[in-house]
């Protein structure tokens, strides 16, 4: 049977009582890896907001591994949180600090580990995205690509199980952008973690997703949900049919 780990259930979304997105609801699996998608401004980011617990709904629940992110109590929460990581759109790195620095941190907060343990671990997190060699690196020593994979291997710090990325393709080149999708794959082959991306970029999601909701602005809600392939090629909908027929549109 599979295992529903990370769920929306009728969630209104918005800020300061002005509606972003009405009933949003869908629920992903254990091991899957799960796009939220659509155009600019329809609420990407905003869900997965939501999602983590930075923003509260206006209404409705966000559930990880069947425990409410927003009716938790402040410790609750913090056990919640380490359920997951977050790779932020730019990386997030604190520029003072060297890689290995940057993916001690979430470890040194969580647990009380000597010097010399806290190190190796944050060795081994750099290494699996594939930076062995750069964990004294500054992050402005790197490219965009490599600075990615940093921010990928401190939201792995905590070995969770379940991923967060907020548009993990903005701004790197069409190879670099490849380069990730297969990363994200391995990691998902390896440690069976479950992802969640938020994205526009059509090429990565038909590389790496099971399965996709597609938000949209005008009606403020998911339009379409289920393997993006199908959708491109069966929907009834003209808005995502357009859509998920573009190609070649890495940015």
């Amino acid at each position: 049977m599979s295992e529903i780990v990370v769920e929306a259930r009728h969630m209104r979304l918005g800020y300061d009582g002005y509606v972003v997105l009405n009933d949003v609801s869908f629920a992903v699996e254990r091991g899957e890896i799960f796009g939220i998608l659509g155009g600019s401004g329809c609420g990407k980011s905003t869900t997965l907001k939501h999602l983590i617990g930075l923003v509260e709904p206006l209404s409705g629940d966000a559930l990880i591994k069947g425990r409410s992110i927003v009716r938790a109590s402040e410790r609750e929460r913090e056990g919640l949180v380490r359920e997951f990581g977050v790779l932020y759109q730019s990386g997030a790195l604190f520029s003072s600090m060297t890689l290995r620095e940057n993916v001690e941190t979430p470890i040194r907060e969580a647990l009380n580990l000597p010097k010399p343990l806290l190190s190796a671990l944050a060795k081994v997190k750099l290494s699996q995205v594939g930076l062995r060699g750069f964990e004294d690196f500054y992050p402005h020593e790197i490219s965009g690509g490599m600075r990615k994979r940093a921010g990928l291997a401190r939201a792995m710090a905590l070995s969770p199980d379940i991923l967060f990325f907020d548009e993990p393709s903005a701004g790197l080149d069409p190879i670099s952008s490849a380069e990730l999708d297969k990363l994200i794959l391995q990691l998902r082959d390896s440690m069976g973690a479950t992802m969640v991306i938020v994205t526009h970029e059509l090429d990565s999601i038909f590389s790496v997703a099971d399965r996709v909701v597609v938000l949209d602005k005008e009606s403020k809600g998911i339009i379409a949900e289920g393997d993006p392939r199908k959708l491109r090629d069966e929907t009834r909908v003209p808005w995502v049919k357009e859509f998920l027929s573009r190609s070649g549109m890495r940015s």
